[in-house]
């Protein structure tokens, strides 16, 4: 696996910080490309998807209806940049009026990325940011393939950016 180390200004549009945009670009973009958390339209060809019906995207569901709408096996790349943390998620939803209780954020991820193993095609790529490096998992047949640690400066958590490929 390869390790890779950058910095810059943290920003909330993630994919707007060079490095982020340098990483998912060397990528191959090809195919069916999803974005469940999106804020906004893509500039990497991708149907966009964010809950916040002031954000331009192609839908405005919850991440995991979104995931749901989509074929086993169909999906070659997907970019998932949810918010980094329970309070981040809490924040988000409380914050469109929707009520997000203790049950729901704690089995949030869990229940999107066993939604994102059943869509994606074997061989798929999906890049995912955060503060933590675990990524989709090898239990839902993923294999890690790069990591890139972006580093903000003073009191800010640095960005992990985790690139991984379904296996058969």
């Amino acid at each position: 696996m390869k390790f890779s180390y950058a910095w810059s200004m943290p920003n909330y549009r993630t994919f707007k910080m060079k490095p982020v945009n340098d990483f998912i670009l060397k990528h191959d973009l090809e195919g069916l490309i999803i974005d469940p958390f999106a804020n906004r339209k893509s500039d990497y060809g991708a149907i966009t998807n964010d809950i916040n019906p002031e954000s331009d995207t192609d839908f405005h569901l919850d991440a995991l209806e979104f995931l749901r709408s989509f074929e086993s096996n169909s999906v070659d790349f997907l970019l998932f940049d949810p918010p980094y943390s329970l309070r981040q998620i809490k924040e988000c939803y409380d914050g469109l009026g929707i009520a997000m209780h203790q049950r729901e954020t704690q089995t949030f991820y869990c229940d999107l990325k066993n939604e994102i193993a059943r869509i994606m095609k074997i061989g798929g790529k999906v890049i995912s940011f955060g503060w933590s490096s675990v990524g989709m998992g090898k239990n839902r047949g993923f294999d890690k393939n790069e990591i890139l640690l972006v580093c903000h400066g003073g009191h800010h958590n640095d960005t992990i950016i985790l690139s991984e490929t379904r296996r058969a």
